[in-house]
């Protein structure tokens, strides 16, 4: 070390000590009286620019108890890995802008530079490197001293380093939760009924319409009118008591667009198992719980409109075994020719609602208006004793995407036309468009009505004793259940309303 920053590293000691050996016996003694350890791990390692002298001998001894050394004279030397850099007046004025690329390559992690001056150099290098280092030790100065202060700035360090892989690994946590595949939320656990929501994840914004809007709320805002009052209860349940939730339930989009959604709560709990927070996961399932209704509603097809017609097939073939007389035989082929062309229609009605529920995703939307007009032709074509009329917004082509819209709504036409034996039927059309993003079709009659238990079993299920004679009305419903949007029959003495509301776009 030069001549300015003084002969030794330690100096003398209060006690008159000789400032070789007396430094580190100094050190060693007071961690032994007051049981103090170094704040900081012998993994970091501290870098001693300076040249190679005696006084860079007495530092590494001194600081080699508790950190690994490096040793340079050259700036070149900062290119390497350290967790401190100790440097003289004579390699501060040689690193110069060195030092700052060096503490901006290390940003945000903070690392220290300590700048050794000799008694006396004020003025010189020490007042003016205050912006460039973390600490200016003067000299001479003791072992304890020296260790003190350098530990405090790799212990800053240390923390530093640490709260930068926490907040790494948050980000790492928060993006990929962001990117996960299900919508993601974090809600506080209170004492009272409400969870308000503290994090959502961008896929719970695309699967619902909520944003960052919603923070600070609880999440039953997703519920609406249809969702049942039982799994509520249940998922309140499960908050209260503070233990894990598995349900399907229906909810609401922001536009108001139904979708099943499984949500799945799972309680977060602190060091002291006291629950701080509900993690929820919500995925939609909604072409799921369709498919399943579908497959209940074809096995009652099966295993109660075939098997009945089969046996009144077989029974009425019996009969004509048994040699009747001519009535009976003509009456008996007429029940078994009008049977197995209800069987064909049953099988007709199975594929037509295969294919328009599973029909994939529209490339492009359909001109309703032009869909309308075209069924209302076919209709009074069809049937011409009929009054089919269409009533549509004067406005510019009204266009969705809903999959299965137009067969749903010539289900719902031609049905009023076959069931309604009045000499002249009618039936109206009419579209409208609300609210906003939205679109309304009503088919109204002046038929008989629907039977109630074959709209009964849209909300309730079908059974043995309960269920729809005719699959049109479940088709019609599922084309509006898969699209998230409103089903409405409506029957009186003067006839039935068909109301079917869906976004254009779901």
């Amino acid at each position: 070390m030069d001549s300015e920053s003084g002969p030794t590293v330690a100096g003398v000691d209060s006690d008159g000590s000789d400032p070789g050996e007396a430094v580190g016996d100094n050190v060693r003694t007071a961690d032994r009286v007051r049981g103090e350890t170094p704040t900081a791990g012998g993994d970091a390692t501290v870098l001693l620019l300076m040249d190679a002298d005696r006084d860079r001998d007495l530092l590494a001894e001194a600081l080699g108890e508790r950190y690994r050394i490096r040793t340079g004279s050259d700036p070149s030397a900062l290119d390497g890995e350290f967790d401190c850099c100790v440097l003289d007046a004579k390699a501060f004025d040689a690193a110069g802008d060195a030092l700052d690329s060096r503490r901006e390559r290390a940003d945000p992690a903070f690392l220290p530079f300590v700048l050794l001056v000799s008694e006396g150099s004020r003025g010189r290098p020490a007042d003016r490197a205050w912006d460039r280092v973390d600490d200016v030790i003067e000299l001479p100065v003791t072992r304890r001293a020296l260790l003190t202060r350098v530990s405090n700035l790799i212990e800053r360090r240390t923390t530093s380093l640490r709260l930068r892989r926490t907040v790494a690994e948050l980000r790492l946590t928060e993006r990929a939760m962001d990117e996960a595949p299900v919508g993601i939320t974090l809600a506080r656990a209170t004492d009272g009924d409400d969870n308000p929501l503290a994090y959502l994840n961008e896929e719970f914004e695309a699967l619902t319409g909520y944003g960052e809007e919603r923070l600070g709320e609880d999440c039953r805002f997703l519920q609406g009118p249809d969702t049942a009052d039982e799994t509520t209860d249940e998922i309140r349940a499960g908050l209260d008591e503070e233990r894990s939730v598995d349900v399907d339930i229906l909810n609401y989009r922001a536009n108001g667009q139904k979708f099943w959604n499984r949500l799945q709560i799972e309680p977060l709990q602190n060091e002291a198992g006291e629950t701080t927070h509900f993690v929820g996961f919500q995925t939609d399932i909604t072409e799921r719980k369709i498919r399943e209704r579908r497959l209940e509603v074809m096995a009652r097809v099966l295993n109660h409109n075939l098997r009945n017609k089969m046996n009144l097939i077989t029974g009425y073939a019996g009969l004509l075994r048994n040699g009747p007389d001519e009535e009976s035989q003509r009456r008996a082929l007429d029940v078994i020719s009008e049977t197995a062309a209800d069987l064909t229609g049953i099988a007709e009605a199975v594929q037509k609602v295969d294919e328009t529920v599973s029909a994939p995703a529209l490339d492009a939307p359909i001109d309703l208006r032009d869909e309308l007009i075209e069924l209302r032709n076919r209709m009074r074509s069809r049937y011409p004793d009929a009054e089919v009329s269409l009533t549509l917004p004067d406005d510019d082509p009204i266009e969705a995407t809903v999959v299965g819209l137009p067969v749903a709504v010539a289900e719902a036409v031609e049905n009023a036309v076959k069931h309604n034996d009045a000499p002249s039927p009618s039936v109206e059309v009419r579209v409208e468009r609300s609210p906003p993003g939205w679109v309304a079709i009503e088919v109204e009659d002046d038929g008989p009505g629907i039977p109630d238990h074959e709209t009964q079993v849209l909300v309730a299920g079908e059974t043995s004793l309960t269920h729809a004679d005719r699959l049109g009305i479940w088709l019609m419903y599922w084309v509006v259940a898969k699209a998230g949007g409103e089903f409405d029959v409506d029957t009186t003495e003067s006839g039935t309303t068909i109301r079917i509301e869906v976004p254009v776009d779901p």
